[in-house]
């Protein structure tokens, strides 16, 4: 079959939207469901491409899904992976600054968390709407709470202690200062900053 052939296959199937007809919400495809998504990624009509997990197939690392690497992170977006949305600067490429990434809008912000440009994340009282407890945002559970700081939920961010991991002694949390007390409350290590601040300044004079 040649190029001509190919171009003119290609441009049957699309739509007067730019897009392929049957996931083209705008033409109602024969994939899109009464959600407004494709059949097959729809939570609420069970697609086939959704695990037992409510989750996508792929993504999942419960069931082992293909874009999921050895270190249990999305391939694609794992540093180590060196997954193609990586960087040279170690950040995903469509949110780095110095990389004058997509997602990063005027005010060097991502575009969707930004409240000034109206980001797709930011809902009417001008919160990130997964975080807003008046939205009912999915990461606040029913003790309304953040999810992943709420004890009663056993959320990522507590530990087996029962305390904020990055506030925990027993598990060397990075809040946690070689006095063994919290960082910004260690009384000696606000000393130790201001003498430092102190010979940097005298070393520039």
């Amino acid at each position: 079959m040649d190029l001509e052939k190919i171009i003119h296959k290609t441009n049957q199937k699309l739509c007067i939207h730019g897009s392929r007809k049957n996931i083209c919400k705008e033409c109602r495809g024969s994939s899109i469901c009464l959600h407004q998504r494709e059949k097959s990624r729809c939570k609420e009509c069970k697609g086939v491409g959704i695990c037992k997990h409510k989750r996508r197939k792929y993504e999942c690392k419960e069931c082992d899904g293909a874009s999921i690497c050895q270190h249990q992170r999305r391939r694609s977006r794992c540093k180590e992976c060196k997954g193609t949305n990586i960087c040279e600067h170690g950040r995903i490429r469509s949110q780095c600054i110095e990389c004058g990434g997509v997602g990063i809008c005027e005010h060097q912000r991502q575009k969707s968390q930004c409240i000034e440009c109206g980001g797709a994340s930011i809902c009417e009282h001008k919160r990130r709407k997964s975080r807003c407890k008046d939205c009912g945002g999915a990461s606040i559970c029913e003790h309304q709470r953040r999810r992943n700081d709420c004890k009663e939920c056993e959320g990522a961010s507590i530990c087996k202690h029962k305390r904020r991991k990055y506030e925990c002694k027993e598990c060397d949390g990075a809040s946690i200062c070689q006095h063994q007390k919290i960082k910004y409350r260690c009384k000696e290590c606000k000393c130790k900053n201001n003498i430092d601040m102190l010979f940097k300044a005298a070393s520039e004079i």
